[in-house]
């Protein structure tokens, strides 16, 4: 049998190999590993079918972030070139980008709308925080994010299987012989 590390400890490892990513030239998102890592376990945990549905909403979501973005540059001075003005075309761009996102909810492939929020939000961090492959750049925000919410549920899996679990499953013991249940004395009158 091999050694087993509480899950604890191999989840830290997982996450002490993500923190290089933030290095130049990559300057990847890693909080978007840890959001969908903790997405993961939040379906139930690791799994081929919570990963899809994990990574298909991530995905979705930051594609709904960079059209907010496209949407917010085309219409953002709709209303004037002041921060009121800029502020009220800016609202009525997340008003129908999230009533779209909201909506799309309901095609079942589509359907986990937490995950999709995930992936608009580390969208939103990357291309507006200066992290990714190329900084200020939409379409690397883009891959950046969608890239790191993608390790989430793979850290995940990583996570458990660095606990160590026994190749091997465990005997099991074997059932002790059942004696039949004693018999009551009948009861005298």
């Amino acid at each position: 049998m091999r050694i087993r590390l509480p899950h604890e400890v191999s989840a830290s490892i997982v996450a002490f190999a993500t923190v290089f990513l933030l290095m130049k030239p990559l300057s990847m998102p890693t909080w978007a590993i840890f959001i969908t890592w903790a997405g993961t376990f939040l379906l139930g945990g690791p799994n081929k079918a919570n990963a899809v549905k994990l990574i298909t909403a991530t995905t979705a979501g930051a594609g709904f972030g960079v059209v907010a973005v496209l949407l917010n540059r085309e219409t953002g001075t709709i209303f004037g070139h002041g921060e009121f003005g800029r502020t009220v075309a800016l609202a009525l761009v997340v008003f129908v980008v999230n009533g779209t996102l909201l909506v799309t909810g309901r095609i079942p492939a589509f359907s986990l709308i937490p995950g999709m929020f995930f992936g608009f939000a580390s969208l939103f961090g990357t291309y507006f925080g200066g992290f990714g492959f190329a900084s200020g750049n939409l379409a690397a925000a883009f891959i950046s994010s969608a890239a790191m919410s993608a390790l989430g549920p793979l850290c995940a899996f990583l996570g458990l299987w660095l606990t160590f679990a026994p190749s091997e499953p465990e005997p099991t013991p074997r059932p002790e012989a059942v004696l039949p249940a004693p018999t009551e004395a009948p009861a005298e009158a």
